[in-house]
């Protein structure tokens, strides 16, 4: 059964998690699981662009993903690299919108002018906006608003009593877009790993064991069905929120 539009989240966040566990399970090595969570997230671009969902972000490297095997970080780089390659003309001719957030100057110079191709290159279009989360961590997103709302006050720009939500909330990332509605994390852990903090603050959570290259679509219906029985009520009680959809 197919979700109601008056019910469709309008930004979807994903964490993709379980593309080496999925190898493992095969006896294969982890690489093989990447390069089945790639097809997966074609996949889920195209279900998320043909849904009309306004924006996608993706978890697809973390600041602490460093931290693991050397081999297997540098497989990662190499598929990036690849997949942008291979990908960018597809996104640009369906009207898909490409920003990556996170701090770029840690990839290789051919990476980085990679991703910059593909902004440039997308910056235009109207349909989905896809953001890309590479070397990203929720607090370093939130100590870099701060760095940059510290100098703003220190240039006289700001006086620090001006300092709001709604400032705080212009400075972190993804202002280009609203707050994600709805959060997906595969792979059977329940935890956020420090991934748009700030921005998750009234996002319904969605945890399923399903592992990523095994996400379909419709696991992603699974997904979209949870949130649309829930009420979203952002502080007030049920009841308002009811008699205001009344």
């Amino acid at each position: 059964m197919s979700t109601a539009n008056s019910t469709m989240p309008k930004h979807v966040a994903i964490i993709m998690d379980g593309n080496g566990r999925w190898a493992q399970n095969r006896g294969l090595p982890r690489a093989a699981g990447h390069q089945a969570g790639f097809q997966t997230t074609r996949d889920i671009v195209e279900s998320c662009a043909r849904r009309r969902i306004d924006a996608l972000t993706l978890f697809a490297f973390s600041s602490e993903n460093w931290g693991r095997p050397e081999q297997e970080v540098g497989l990662l780089m190499d598929l990036f690299l690849r997949g942008l390659k291979s990908e960018v003309s597809k996104l640009n001719e369906n009207n898909v919108c490409v920003t990556f957030i996170g701090e770029r100057t840690a990839f290789s110079d051919k990476l980085q002018s990679e991703m910059l191709t593909a902004e440039s290159t997308t910056e235009n279009n109207t349909g989905l906006q896809l953001n890309i989360a590479v070397n990203y961590g929720g607090r370093w997103d939130i100590v870099e608003a701060a760095k940059k709302l510290a100098l703003s006050v220190k240039q006289g720009d700001l006086e620090p009593d001006d300092i709001s939500i709604e400032k705080f909330s212009s400075a972190v990332s993804l202002t280009n877009v609203s707050d994600p509605d709805l959060f997906i994390r595969t792979g059977g852990e329940k935890r956020i790993s420090n991934y748009l903090l700030w921005q998750l603050a009234y996002t319904e959570l969605y945890f399923t064991d399903v592992l990523y290259p095994d996400f379909s679509d419709d696991d992603l219906e699974n997904a979209l069905t949870f949130y649309a029985g829930r009420q979203r009520r952002f502080g007030k009680t049920g009841e308002q929120v009811a008699d205001k959809h009344a």
